[in-house]
């Protein structure tokens, strides 16, 4: 009853959103009121904020921050550093395969913990991060600590390519889309908005491969295949829908997959509707079901590029929230056939609903289309800053920067 009671106080007195002020300047991050575990952060946007990077098994939640590691056990208020145990007013939680962290983690733990970095005003709610120890002076995309600025500025060091797999294509229309302008389904909305994203990439140095570049259909096993040994990044676009269903127009937003069993039912049939699309093609090929996405699931569990994937998602879900006016429904995972044969990182993004009048009209305009596709060309320049990052790190032994 008691923590009931400081549940619904601390609620009360909870803003309805923060501000994070770093180096790299300020970035709005809404506040979850949860009846059972009071005020809450998305953690994919709180941590692309402060360019820290978060991992869960589905029991602990890792998070880096810098050089500090926190641990939260999810459904239990506490968490720990350097192996101690730090009691909070409430858990982290996973919502719809998003996790979220106590607001009480920002106002109060970290300035706590971490004074000489972190600071909190109540009054205005604002974090202020003022940047790791011994690396303020570091130029920017050099730290260890890799924000959205960093590759906002260009800091790619080496060459790259990434491949861009525009959903659908030829006799598959992917989805009708049901609020598209006349004409419009979601296979030329995928093939605009990958087009964009080509562009933005190539001119800030990353090379780019399409799976496809006009209205023609490619089979959904081989996609993955044009992501090879020399290509860092498989993204697959894509438009969500439902099915007719009481109020199934008011469902909006968008979220971002990696290969791995699905968790929820809707992952499960977001999988099943794109994986559908096998029906249009005549490979002599065995579709990839049953055992055979299994074993190769089992494959992808001991494989560094699962982590990779979820990291890369997790910088999309966060650079899509800024400029994307739905819900951010998180980072999830399901057995996609498209993503089976692509040996390096792979993503499935889908951008909206089409059927939902807001997001069907957010991704057929110019310029929100516009504006998304620089959102993704954001995240993908952040991922291979950390890409670039991580390699050194395990060439030299230590990181860089320092």
């Amino acid at each position: 009853m008691i923590g009931g009671l400081l549940l619904a106080a601390t609620a009360a007195a909870a803003p309805a959103k923060i501000t994070v002020a770093t180096s790299a300047g300020e970035r709005t991050v809404l506040v979850r009121q949860d009846p059972s575990a009071g005020p809450l952060l998305p953690a994919a946007a709180l941590l692309a904020a402060l360019g820290g990077t978060s991992s869960s098994d589905g029991v602990w939640l890792s998070v880096q921050l810098g050089s500090e590691p926190y641990r939260f056990l999810l459904g239990a208020a506490v968490f720990t550093l350097d192996g101690r145990a730090y009691p909070l007013a409430a858990p982290a939680r996973m919502r719809n395969d998003s996790l979220f962290l106590p607001l009480q983690f920002v106002s109060e733990a970290l300035p706590r913990l971490q004074a000489n970095r972190f600071s909190w005003d109540p009054r205005a709610a604002r974090l202020t991060d003022r940047g790791p120890v011994g690396l303020a002076v570091q130029p920017k995309g050099r730290s260890t600590t890799v924000s959205a600025a960093a590759s906002e500025d260009g800091a790619l060091r080496r060459r790259h390519r990434v491949t861009i797999d525009p959903g659908h294509g030829g006799v598959d229309p992917g989805n009708p889309g049901l609020f598209f302008p006349a004409g419009l389904k979601e296979k030329d909305v995928t093939l605009s908005v990958g087009l964009r994203l080509r562009e933005i990439l190539r001119a800030r140095g990353v090379e780019v491969t399409m799976t496809r570049a006009h209205d023609t259909l490619i089979d959904l096993r081989h996609r993955g295949r044009y992501c090879g040994d020399a290509c860092d990044l498989f993204v697959s676009l894509h438009v969500n829908s439902l099915p007719r269903r009481t109020g199934y127009t008011t469902v909006r937003g968008f979220e971002t997959f990696f290969l791995a069993e699905a968790r929820t039912e809707d992952a499960a049939r977001v999988a099943r509707m794109e994986n559908e699309a096998i029906r249009f093609e005549h490979s002599t090929e065995d579709a990839v079901a049953g055992d055979g996405l299994g074993f190769i699931l089992k494959d992808l569990q001991l494989n560094e590029h699962l982590r990779e994937s979820a990291r890369v998602a997790e910088l999309i879900q966060g650079h899509l929230d800024r400029v994307h006016s739905g819900e951010n429904r998180g980072v999830k995972q399901a057995g996609f056939v498209v993503l089976t044969t692509a040996r390096r990182p792979a993503v499935l993004v889908e951008l909206g609903y089409s059927t939902n009048r807001q997001d069907a009209r957010l991704l057929t305009d110019s310029g929100t289309q516009r504006r998304l596709v620089a959102a993704l060309a954001d995240a993908i320049l952040a991922y291979l800053v950390e890409y670039e990052r991580r390699s050194d790190e395990s060439t030299t032994g230590a990181p860089t920067g320092l």
